[in-house]
This record gives structure tokens, C-alpha cells and sequence, in this order.
């Protein structure tokens, strides 16, 4: 039986659609939703950049503090988009038990979420918005895909049919 689903969004251009399939699996099983989106760790050449240009005490205090900021923003914007892709289907807002935005690889960050939460299926799109064709299935995705112990719905992205 599912209770609980996580749906994990890039805020792509098609994440809207991966959202419709998570609050129709939600009505029909009346679960829970569990929002989280993943924001990726600054690279080694962003890290240089900051160090070159502040000293170490305000580079500490933007990684205390304004990161921890940036991702207070990004998660209003997460739930401003939920709301904007809703649409019709605004009453079902209030099955969103939860909104995290959580640095880290994206993979890990859907397993460990899904694994802390306890939830009964994971809900995530094939591709992101950057992915092509000769790829047949996102690097995200196949991890998730892979090592799941939840089982996984995964929603084709409609960009790479033919028609």
C-alpha cells in the first residue's frame, strides 16, 4: 500500500508533468507528498573563484550563513512553482506534507530522502531539462533507478518523441 511519495523535482520544463503523475498517484492512494529538489555542491572552480576574493572569515560566514539563505530562497521558489503548476489541481496542495531543498548530488539526495521520510515510492522524471536523445535515461535517474529500495515511478520526458 502507498502512504507516502516522494516527488523529486529538478524545476525543469518538464517538471510539471512529473508533478501531475505524483498528485494523481497521491489522490488515488490518498498519500502523502513529500517534495525535495536537490541543489548540487559549488565545483572546486566556483570554491577557487570565492576563496581568491574573500578572506577566510567572510568565506565562513557565506558558508554558515548564506547558503542556508540561498536555499531558504530556492524552497520558496520550489513551492511558489508547485502552486503555478497546479493549476486545477490547487486543492490538492494540501497533500504536500513537506518541501526540502538540500545540497548534494542529486541521487543521493532522492535516496537519502526517501530512506529519512520512509516513504513507499519515489516519483521522479527520465531526464533533466539538459539531457538528448542518445542518452536513453538520466544519469539521476539510473542511480535512482538502481538503488532504490522503494519501488520507483518514472515518468518519460515527452521532448524526445517523435511524432
Amino acid at each position: 500500500m502507498v502512504q507516502s511519495i516522494l516527488y523529486a523535482t529538478d524545476l525543469g520544463i518538464y517538471s510539471s508533468s512529473v508533478l501531475q503523475h505524483a498528485l494523481s498517484l497521491a489522490r488515488a492512494h490518498d498519500a502523502k507528498l513529500y517534495v525535495v529538489h536537490a541543489v548540487e555542491p559549488l565545483g572546486l572552480f566556483a570554491d577557487s573563484i570565492l576563496q581568491t576574493y574573500m578572506d577566510a572569515v567572510t568565506l565562513a560566514q557565506l558558508n554558515k550563513q548564506g547558503f542556508s539563505t540561498v536555499l531558504s530562497n530556492i524552497e520558496q521558489r520550489v513551492i511558489e512553482c508547485l502552486r503555478d503548476e497546479m493549476g486545477d489541481a490547487a486543492q490538492d496542495f494540501d497533500r504536500i506534507r513537506l518541501v526540502r531543498v538540500v545540497q548534494g548530488d542529486p541521487a543521493q539526495v532522492i535516496l537519502e530522502q526517501s530512506h529519512d521520510l520512509s516513504v513507499d515510492l519515489i516519483v521522479i522524471g527520465s531526464h533533466s531539462h539538459g539531457s538528448t536523445w542518445d542518452i536513453p535515461l538520466g544519469r539521476t535517474a539510473g542511480k535512482v533507478l538502481q538503488m532504490a529500495d522503494v519501488p520507483v515511478y518514472l515518468v518519460p520526458m515527452l521532448q524526445h518523441r517523435s511524432h
